[in-house]
């Protein structure tokens, strides 16, 4: 039996620690469980972030820019007058046809409505848009009803956001400001962020908050990526305007790293948390197998068997339920979370985004590894005890 290799040993070992497991169901499933409820806490939070970075990103296009008043982060502190929208929108760079310039002035504020789900009141992006606003989102498109008519008070949503607030149904009738505002078409628009608003008209949202001619943003439709250094300069060096200039892909990626740092610190320290919980069930979990094998440890020792070998098969057994968890914990997350809409408050803008929990391979890849490292360290006490466990001792319990 010495001459034996170490590996041999240890695989030896092992197989029958793992064709043992059965009888130590309870047990083992203490571990599982554990684990694997971390594993799923881990990876739901984490795919919240996933999800809502993944809502600003399809919001994001290089060829589209983003100007905003010089010094302004987001669109509530920014302004511009009827003159310098027109200064803007003649600025070489801008994508145009026989209709004009393939840009528009929008007008950003927000209100409140009920969530479905609670009755809770949630802020939402009321936006006033111009013709072309739509043709400078990807994907957009009439689902329901009808587009709002120019002049009248009459807004269409957003799906996300029909989808998670009361009081925008088809034809329904909702106050904000002075008005009575009737809902009469659902809108989508790729995923992005654009799903979470309600719109409406311009010149409408203008008169009824008191905004004269002023708009807070431009959105235009560059000739090509590589124009956005160009049309930076040409503004930049207009005395007549004070602007920031971005693209729409690295605008929504400022806005999104707030929250996504956010949820990535608390998925942590929640997950590292719960993960110490794990490492006691495990720790439970070995320390009761080892407890039940003692002779069989002590026989294993008699007959050749090193210290090493009964380390690492604790060891991998251990792990084995680590990676069970895992699994579980993975499975449960992507079948019952995966595509789900939910939302959550925008902290550049203090309003509600709707987005879809987004359960990435690598996110889940992550959770197997996590489930692994607490599995290792659930065993390794349990594997040295074992290991040091005096012969004589275990084989007088015969």
């Amino acid at each position: 039996m010495r001459t034996m290799s170490w590996f041999a040993q240890v695989v030896t070992v092992t197989t029958m620690n793992l064709r043992n497991l059965p009888s130590r169901l309870g047990t083992s499933l203490v571990a599982v469980v554990g684990i694997g409820g971390v594993v799923a806490v881990l990876v739901s939070l984490l795919s919240m972030g996933e999800g809502f970075r993944a809502a600003l990103d399809l919001s994001g296009r290089d060829d589209v820019a983003l100007i905003l008043r010089g010094g302004s982060s987001d669109e509530l502190s920014s302004w511009f007058s009827r003159e310098a929208l027109n200064v803007i929108l003649a600025a070489p760079g801008i994508a145009r046809d026989e209709r004009g310039p393939l840009a528009a002035g929008e007008l950003y504020t927000i209100v409140e409505l009920p969530m479905r789900s609670s009755g809770t009141g949630g802020n939402v992006p009321f936006r006033g848009v111009m013709p072309r606003s739509a043709e400078l989102r990807r994907g957009f498109r009439i689902v329901a009803g009808r587009m709002f008519e120019p002049g009248k008070d009459e807004v269409i949503v957003g799906r996300g956001a029909f989808g998670q607030f009361a009081n925008v149904d088809l034809g329904h009738e909702v106050r904000w400001g002075s008005r009575t505002w009737r809902v009469v078409g659902v809108f989508e628009a790729g995923g992005s962020v654009s799903e979470s608003e309600v719109w409406t008209d311009l010149a409408v949202l203008q008169g009824v908050y008191r905004r004269g001619n002023t708009v807070q943003v431009v959105r235009a439709q560059l000739n090509s990526p590589a124009t956005l250094p160009s049309l930076k300069a040409a503004l930049g060096g207009d005395p007549r305007v004070n602007v920031s200039v971005r693209s729409e892909r690295q605008f929504y990626a400022d806005q999104s790293s707030i929250l996504v740092a956010l949820i990535k610190y608390v998925g942590t320290t929640i997950g590292l948390l719960m993960g110490i919980g794990a490492v006691f069930a495990a720790l439970n979990t070995m320390y009761s197998a080892v407890s039940s094998r003692t002779r069989e440890i002590a026989t294993l020792r008699a007959l050749g068997f090193g210290g090493a070998p009964v380390v690492a098969s604790v060891l991998l057994e251990s792990v084995v339920l680590g990676l069970l968890g895992g699994v579980v914990g993975g499975v449960l997350v992507y079948f019952a979370l995966n595509g789900y809409q939910a939302s959550t408050l925008n902290w550049a803008s203090f309003s509600q985004i709707t987005f879809a929990f987004t359960v990435t391979p690598g996110l889940l890849v992550t959770g197997l590894l996590y489930s692994l490292i607490l599995g290792f360290v659930g065993g390794l006490l349990p594997g040295l005890r074992a290991a040091r466990l005096p012969v004589a001792t275990g084989l007088r319990e015969l």
